[in-house]
């Protein structure tokens, strides 16, 4: 009769096998090589941080074979890329986000390759929280910490819960401490666009600012439990802030209707609002007032 450590670890291997199906070898010059896995028919996902800017990338697809990849975009701050590959097919790809955010504890499986075959690398969530704001600026929709051995070659993983869900993309490029895994919602947002135009549209409004505490009186004008905005420092000459009217000492507040406390809230609100116009809250000498910005691209 097999016991329990028996049936564990055969599950455990064919959940491995399986996932394997999707994972290729990323072998970009001048680096130690590094993971991915096919994202849709001609299309691979990796981390950005393994590959340089080269014109052509090697790769080694899951049945062994190897193939010449284009880099059709990368965002550092997310430490996303996605590669083209004429001709591969995406029908082994994983489930796209059909696994929920894991919690603290849970055990995870990243699953990679290198030339001579498939890795992989068990451990569980040691931390599940989010957002996230990487050191690099991106925007990760949780932070998920792994508590797992990870090394170079495993950057770009797969990284699956016990049912073979994907839960994201593994990476030592984001944080000096402990791996952290890319959520899939993070992937297919960045991906699509990387694919659409090749980079990141960051939106900013020009403005230098600083977290401030509200008094009372801006919490009741606002009708909500809102305990600190930021306030405007300096405003970029002829910027998207000066040209919608927003002021040095305006204290913001809100943009397109999410509340705005801190910096950080800012770069959430502008995700994806590059070249519209934005109603923003701001209070001026102790009145509430709007105006409307429309968002600029930050330049790299």
């Amino acid at each position: 009769m097999e016991n329990a450590l028996t049936a564990f670890s055969s599950s455990l291997s064919a959940l491995i096998e399986t996932t394997a199906r999707s994972a290729v070898a990323i072998e970009a010059r001048h680096h130690m090589g590094s993971s991915g896995f096919l994202w849709k028919d001609d299309v691979i996902v990796t981390a950005a941080h393994a590959i340089r800017r080269d014109d052509e990338v090697p790769v080694v697809l899951p049945d062994g074979s190897r193939a010449s990849a284009q880099i059709a975009g990368r965002d550092p701050d997310t430490d996303i890329a996605v590669l083209r590959v004429p001709g591969v097919s995406g029908a082994s790809a994983p489930a796209r986000a059909a696994a929920p955010l894991p919690r603290t504890g849970e055990l995870v499986v990243a699953v990679g390759r290198h030339a001579p075959g498939p890795l992989a690398l068990t451990g569980i969530v040691s931390t599940s929280a989010g957002p996230w704001k990487t050191w690099r600026g991106g925007q990760l929709d949780a932070l998920l910490r792994l508590d797992l051995g990870a090394y170079p070659r495993s950057s770009g993983s797969l990284v699956v819960d016990t049912e073979g869900r994907l839960i994201g993309m593994l990476t030592t490029g984001l944080t000096r401490t402990a791996p952290v895994a890319i959520p899939a919602a993070t992937i297919a947002r960045v991906a699509a666009e990387l694919l659409e135009r090749g980079s990141i549209a960051r939106g900013y409004i020009g403005v230098s600012l600083h977290p401030v505490p509200l008094p009372a009186t801006y919490a009741r004008a606002l009708n909500r439990n809102q305990r600190t905005g930021v306030m405007i420092l300096a405003v970029e000459p002829n910027g998207p802030a000066e040209k919608g009217g927003i002021l040095v000492g305006d204290v913001i507040v809100e943009i397109n209707t999410q509340p705005v406390g801190d910096t950080d809230d800012i770069q959430i609100a502008l995700r994806g609002s590059v070249g519209k116009e934005l109603p923003v809250v701001v209070f001026r000498g102790g009145q509430r007032t709007e105006v409307r910005v429309t968002v600029g691209e930050r330049k790299a």
